[in-house]
């Protein structure tokens, strides 16, 4: 991939994660120095710094899945509760190992998720524990006392 190229293809990474988490979020996850894994039809498929995912480039409906890595850039950048789940204190050593989140243990979530969003699962104390898609709206994610929450792609201690 040539320079050029390249600076496209960052552009288009960067619009896209604006879109999906908010302004601002492009130049946070996808600094100049990532690297692009592109499809056999020369698609993005992942993004990558130093060998870490940070993303995937879903092809079903061109959204982002997050890494944990990822995650860590976007719970940094965003102020609380946006894109969160917040969890009580009893389940995080399980969700931080990849388990899945269930209603029941849900404390709060962010009014504005909607169901599929990809979300980041934290503590009460804001301290992140995984990267999921929440499986519910922000509203019902409140309300629910049954089902799963998200469905967590990744914890931090995998």
């Amino acid at each position: 991939m040539d320079l050029k190229e390249k600076e496209r293809v960052l552009q288009k990474s960067r619009i896209i994660a604006d879109f999906q988490f908010g302004t601002g979020a492009g130049a946070i996850l996808f600094p100049d120095t990532v690297e692009f894994l592109l499809s056999r039809t020369n698609r993005i498929s992942q993004i990558k710094e130093h060998e870490k995912r940070i993303a995937t480039l879903r092809s079903i409906d061109g959204l982002f899945t997050l890494s944990i890595e990822g995650a860590r850039r976007l719970h940094r950048f965003l102020p609380y509760p946006r894109l969160r789940v917040i969890m009580n204190e009893e389940v995080s050593e399980f969700i931080q190992r990849g388990g899945t989140a269930f209603c029941k243990h849900v404390r709060d979530a962010d009014p504005e998720i909607r169901a599929y969003d990809e979300v980041l699962v934290v503590d009460e104390t804001d301290r992140l524990l995984a990267t999921g898609k929440a499986m519910l709206a922000g509203e019902e994610l409140r309300i629910f006392k049954h089902g799963v929450a998200v469905k967590v792609r990744s914890g931090i201690e995998e």
